[in-house]
């Protein structure tokens, strides 16, 4: 049996030594969310906030806050759950492992739906939207936000619990035009399934209720942001890892989880839209504000003793980095099975998940002749068009084939391998003018951008250097000349000012590469500070893949095309300088940091951590 509840989690994590309780007031505008990422960053323990700034409820962070903790929270039940999973996808693995995959029936069995007639209810409380606690992470926030939402929307064509959608969809609480206790702002991207429940309840006549639940059982908060198979329940899913069935009952219309520590219900006004936003998000800038749907505000239901879950999202890696962790390891063994050829794939998190994904597939279609991309391009196609990797924005696929050390989590050595073997004047593909993560701004307009495919096999084609020659020169408006890698050297270029004056620049950076040896040193990365960028993987991947758009910013020494195909001799340039219209970098408030120091100091209940 799992955890009852988030107090129930919350219990055990304090008992081992995992959580510490923090008994000072704190303020919800930007101190909690300053403590946490300072706890995070720390490898810390989660957080119990006793006493919350105009609330009269408890909060809870960084439950997830490490590998190890998020591990222990799901340990009894990880094993069993990944079983079904894999069955869920390939029925015939029964077939072909009877013993091993025995007990999944039961696990799927066991983790269904309860609903609940009688008694049992522990949401026998309510409050108003305002009593909640107003948490803002980011100084340019538009509003508190609700970071940990799990809203649930019904099928109107096909009523009924098992036809339902959970999914983590960001509610803002306050600011901007919503009317206080009547109105909540409810942001989803593309790809998502409430989107189906939205559109086929606008040819209705039929209020559109939604539940949003807070808290509840550590699986829940999880399961809302799982990519599940077809047909596979978030609510079973839930059940299934928590060890314990996710538990439910109906009132005026909508669905409540008994098990969540908030409830709130509403209608979702189907023409309505008004602005939500900013909001920092989880590349690392403010997802700016747009016109997104309205919900009004039913009813807030609690239990007693309720605790309000919240994370703080931001440049990764961050505490929702442990979702990808989890769900990585939930998923492994479907890798082949959802995508033939493809051994391992990887959505970079410290580049924000969609920005960038490395893979290594395999090249099988003519072995008797000298290899070239055929096989993996097949599977990049089928990458860019399946669900959530369709939000890919750099793809980098290798042939594996005669690579059995080569990994995509060894991210360094993976640039290298391709970079040894790209050749140009055939391994790039682009896709031009086409949709993106809603959350880049990067692109040409909102959820638009274009998209890149480095695909390369074969033997290395030239040996990579870290070396300049010795005349080497910049002229005067680029500077710090400085290698991440051995082929990827980085250069800090004046600011950008608009697309005209960076032609230019760019013709003047060429002039001075023509000194490179362009086999040596096959990659250029133009940036605002090219120290900072070569300084680690993390800062390489997320300035690099985050602040460029393949159609606009990759340039080479020389480019041209062949019957439309986009053909250059290096060495490659990206232009990954922040740009006019891209979204504000996250930035802390100086004297919210200052003022949080007290509690990492002295007799402070964080001291140490740091």
């Amino acid at each position: 049996m799992g955890y009852k509840s988030l107090r129930h989690c919350a219990e055990d994590l304090e008992r081992t030594h995992q959580l510490i309780r923090i008994e000072e007031e704190v303020d919800p505008h930007l101190e909690m969310a300053a403590i946490h990422r300072r706890v995070y960053r720390a490898g810390g323990p989660a957080l119990l906030f006793e006493r919350v700034k105009g609330s009269p409820f408890e909060a809870i962070s960084n439950i997830y806050g490490t590998i190890d903790r998020t591990e222990y929270l799901f340990r009894k039940e990880l094993p069993g759950v990944k079983k079904v999973i894999a069955l869920k996808a390939d029925p015939t693995r029964v077939l072909k492992s009877p013993s091993k995959y025995l007990s999944a029936p039961l696990t799927a069995w066991g983790g269904l739906p309860r609903k609940i007639l009688l008694g049992g209810d522990s949401l026998n409380q309510s409050t108003t939207i305002d009593q909640l606690p107003q948490i803002v992470s980011w100084p340019k926030d538009g509003g508190a936000f609700i970071t940990l939402p799990q809203v649930l929307s019904i099928d109107p064509d096909k009523p009924g619990i098992m036809n339902s959608n959970l999914g983590m969809y960001r509610i803002q609480l306050s600011g901007n035009e919503y009317e206080i206790n009547k109105e909540v702002g409810l942001h989803y991207q593309l790809h998502r399934g409430i989107g189906v429940h939205h559109s086929r309840y606008n040819q209705l006549d039929k209020p559109f209720r939604v539940s949003v639940f807070v808290g509840g059982p550590p699986s829940h908060a999880f399961a809302a942001i799982m990519p599940l198979p077809e047909g596979l329940s978030e609510l079973t899913f839930a059940g299934m890892l928590g060890g314990r069935r996710f538990r439910y009952r109906k009132k005026n219309g909508y669905i409540l989880s008994t098990d969540a520590d908030f409830v709130i219900t509403g209608i979702i006004e189907k023409k309505e839209k008004k602005p939500e936003g900013p909001f920092g998000d989880h590349l690392g800038y403010y997802s700016l504000e747009h016109p997104f749907p309205v919900m009004k505000v039913d009813r807030v239901y609690h239990r007693k003793n309720p605790l309000w879950h919240f994370t703080v999202v931001g440049r990764p890696p961050a505490e929702d980095s442990s979702f990808g962790w989890l769900i990585h390891q939930l998923v492994e063994e479907l890798t082949p099975q959802e995508f033939p050829g493809l051994r391992e794939l990887n959505a970079v998190d410290a580049a924000g998940v969609h920005p960038l994904l490395l893979a290594i597939g395999s090249e099988r279609y003519m072995p008797f002749r000298d290899k070239r991309p055929e096989e993996i391009l097949t599977i990049a196609n089928h990458i860019l068009g399946s669900g959530q990797t369709s939000l890919a924005k750099y793809l980098w696929i290798a042939d594996g084939s005669d690579h059995p050390d080569l990994s995509t989590h060894n991210i360094r050595y993976f640039f290298q391998h391709m970079l040894s073997r790209i050749q140009l004047n055939r391994d790039l593909h682009f896709q031009t003018k086409t949709t993106i993560d809603t959350l880049d701004y990067s692109g040409s307009g909102w959820n638009q951008g274009s998209k890149v495919v480095f695909a390369c096999c074969g033997p290395a084609v030239r040996k990579l250097s870290s070396d300049l020659p010795r005349d080497f020169d910049l002229g005067p408006n680029f500077r710090d000349p400085v290698f991440f890698d051995k082929g990827i050297l980085c250069i800090s270029g004046p600011k950008f000012s608009e697309a005209e004056r960076a032609k230019t620049e760019l013709k003047d950076l060429k002039e001075y590469l023509q000194k490179l040896n362009s086999d040596e040193v096959p990659l250029v990365v133009l940036c605002d500070d090219s120290k900072f960028t070569a300084s680690n993987t993390d800062n390489f991947v997320w300035v690099t893949f985050t602040r460029s758009n393949p159609s606009h910013d990759i340039h080479a020494l020389e480019e041209h095309f062949e019957n439309k195909h986009w053909t250059a001799k290096g060495p490659l340039i990206i232009d990954a300088r922040i740009k006019p219209h891209h979204a504000p970098e996250l930035l802390t408030d100086p004297a919210v940091e200052k003022e949080v120091d007290r509690f990492f100091t002295g007799k402070g209940p964080l001291a140490g951590i740091e």
